[in-house]
C-alpha cells in the first residue's frame, strides 16, 4: 500500500523532572520520532507543560499531545498552547485530538458526558476550530458559541502547519479524520466499561480493515490524500515462543491467537517476527507510525534499532 519510512514515538507521562526530561534525551538519541503526553484531567500532569520540558531538553525530537479530550477542552486555549509548544519547540509541536471516553474528566469540568455521536460532534467542531486558529483564520463566533469571532493574534506558530491527529474508533471519528487530519491515530479500544477507564477490545484483521476503510472513505468524500495513519501498541512482549505468550490474552479476549498475533495494537514475538509485523502492517493497512507506551520502551528498543 506504501512504502514510506516506518517510524515509531513513545507516549509517556512525567513521575520526576530528571526521569522525564532523560526520557525526552534518550528517545531523541534512540531516533524515536516524538514524545507523546497524554491529557486526563484530575489523574495526569498537565500534557503542554510537560511537553515544554521534554523541549528545552531536546533538539530534534518532535513532542505532541496524545490525545486531547476537545469534550472539556477550549478550543482557543489548545490553539494558544499548541502554538506556544510550537515556538518554545522551534517547529516541533503536534496536536493530537480525542472525542474524551473519561466520564469522570467531564463530570468535574461540570458536563455530563454526552452521547458517542455528540463526542464526536464536538470533536470535529473543536479540532476545525483549532485548525483554522493555527493556520491564522478567524473563527465567526456562531460556529463556537462565542460571544465575539475567534482569533489566535500571537503567538503564531512556527511551523506552516501545525500536524493535527485525530485518535479513536468511532466511524464518524475516522471519517472525519481520513478527511481533514493529518494523521488519524488507531487505538483498537472500544467503549469505556464501568469503571471509567477500561475498554472493550475487538481484535481482528477483517476490524481493522474496517477502521481503514472508514478513513480512506472520509479521504474519498472529501477529494483528498488519505492521511497518515497511526497504531497504538498496547503491550511489548519480546519472547521465542510468540504463540504461548499470546496465549493468555487470547483466551481472556476469546479470540483466535491468529488475530491477537496479527492485530497492530500488539507486539509479541522476536525482533524479527515484530519487524515482519510492521512491515506487513504497512502494506495491507498503510501503518507507517507506531505509537509505544513509555513503559515498554525498554522492550521496543531492539525494534527500533532495526528500523
Amino acid at each position: 500500500m506504501t512504502d514510506e519510512q516506518i517510524e515509531i514515538s513513545v507516549q509517556a507521562t512525567p513521575d520526576q523532572p530528571a526521569t522525564w526530561t532523560q526520557l525526552a534525551r534518550r528517545c531523541e538519541n534512540l531516533g524515536v520520532r516524538a514524545l507523546l503526553a497524554a491529557d486526563h484531567p484530575g489523574v495526569g500532569a498537565s500534557p503542554f507543560v510537560a511537553l515544554a520540558a521534554a523541549a528545552a531538553a531536546t533538539s530534534t525530537l518532535r513532542v505532541g499531545t496524545y490525545v486531547l479530550n476537545t469534550g472539556v477542552r477550549d478550543p482557543l486555549l489548545i490553539a494558544a498552547d499548541a502554538a506556544t509548544l510550537d515556538v518554545i519547540s522551534d517547529g516541533r509541536a503536534e496536536i493530537g485530538l480525542g472525542a474524551g471516553h473519561t466520564p469522570a474528566e467531564w463530570e468535574m469540568t461540570g458536563h455530563t458526558r454526552p452521547s458517542p455521536a455528540a463526542r464526536v460532534r464536538r470533536l470535529s467542531t473543536v479540532a476545525t476550530a483549532v485548525r483554522q486558529l493555527l493556520d491564522g483564520s478567524t473563527v465567526p463566533a456562531a460556529d463556537l458559541a462565542a460571544l465575539r469571532d475567534v482569533s489566535l493574534q500571537a503567538p503564531r506558530p512556527i511551523q506552516q502547519r501545525v500536524p493535527l491527529l485525530v485518535g479513536g474508533a468511532n466511524p464518524g471519528l475516522l471519517r472525519w479524520g481520513g478527511a481533514h487530519a493529518d494523521a488519524v491515530g488507531l487505538s483498537g479500544l472500544g467503549r469505556t466499561l464501568s469503571d471509567g477507564h477500561s475498554h472493550t477490545v475487538s481484535w481482528s484483521p477483517p476490524r481493522v480493515d474496517a477502521h481503514v476503510e472508514q478513513i480512506h472513505h472520509g479521504a474519498r468524500a472529501a477529494g483528498t490524500n488519505p492521511p497518515t495513519v497511526e497504531a497504538l501498541v498496547q503491550q511489548v512482549v519480546i519472547t521465542d515462543d510468540r504463540h504461548a505468550a499470546a496465549a493468555p490474552l487470547a483466551e481472556q479476549l476469546d479470540t483466535p491467537i491468529e488475530d491477537i498475533l496479527a492485530v497492530p495494537y500488539l507486539w509479541i514475538g522476536t525482533t524479527d517476527e515484530i519487524i515482519e509485523q510492521l512491515h506487513t502492517a504497512r502494506h495491507r493497512w498503510g501503518i507507517t507510525r507506531w505509537v509505544v507506551r513509555g513503559d515498554a520502551l525498554d522492550h521496543a528498543v531492539p525494534v527500533l534499532d532495526r528500523l
